[in-house]
């Protein structure tokens, strides 16, 4: 369950906040300045922070500059102070979200959920799988109807690029970019149809007549998935 930091001096609004989140799953901790919150911040380490702008002892934006100075953590700021240049300074300062008082707190809740998506990086799919080719990029095999295809450093590189982008057409030079980190002025663009060549041989059941790798005349190559 996420774990989320309120931080308000006013005891009326830690407490509604915490009942809405808490009925949503969240595990709700609160502060009520910003000394405590700073404190917490360090030892509990949130997954979420919900802060009040108007703290005693450091206020909103002070502790947000403490926190910027060595965490990502998704800071939504909370307080009655509407006008822009608020706003613009809580975003300068790296706030993820804004919520102006009076709020909703089944508002809040939402852009809780919001910030937390998007603040996070999306799982990375760790096997590619298409019919009977199936690409492992943690162990760095692949296998075609069960069986190991032996690969070059190189060439799992080309495919797992072109595997990861199916149905898009790139250039000879766009891969060499791409996968070689290099330009056709420096590499041969044949050495990508060599590779290219190699992976059918290694892959389809009639590399004359590729299937999974196809040449799309005048342009590149294409993965068909």
């Amino acid at each position: 369950m996420d774990r989320v930091l309120v931080v308000d001096d006013e005891p009326m609004v830690r407490e509604v906040v915490t009942e809405y989140l808490e009925r949503e799953g969240f595990v709700v901790e609160t502060a009520q300045d910003g000394v405590a919150a700073l404190e917490a911040i360090r030892t509990r380490q949130p997954d979420l922070l919900v802060l009040d702008v108007m703290l005693p002892e450091k206020d909103g934006f002070a502790v947000l500059h403490e926190v910027r100075k060595d965490s990502t953590i998704p800071v939504i700021l909370l307080t009655a102070r509407g006008e822009e240049p608020d706003r613009v300074v809580g975003l300068e300062l790296g706030a993820d979200d804004y919520v102006v008082k009076p709020f909703s707190p089944r508002e809040l809740t939402a852009r809780v959920r919001s910030v937390l998506r998007r603040t996070r990086p999306e799982p990375v799919n760790e096997t590619l799988t298409f019919d009977d080719l199936e690409i492992d990029r943690r162990s760095r095999e692949v296998r075609v109807g069960g069986r190991l295809a032996e690969l070059t450093p190189r060439e799992f590189d080309l495919l797992v690029f072109i595997a990861s982008h199916p149905r898009q057409v790139f250039s000879r030079g766009q891969l060499l970019q791409h996968v070689w980190e290099s330009s056709s002025d420096w590499q041969d663009p044949a050495t990508v149809t060599v590779h290219i060549g190699r992976l059918r041989t290694k892959l389809e059941a009639n590399p004359a007549k590729p299937r999974r790798i196809a040449t799309v005349w005048g342009v590149g190559y294409r993965f068909e998935p």
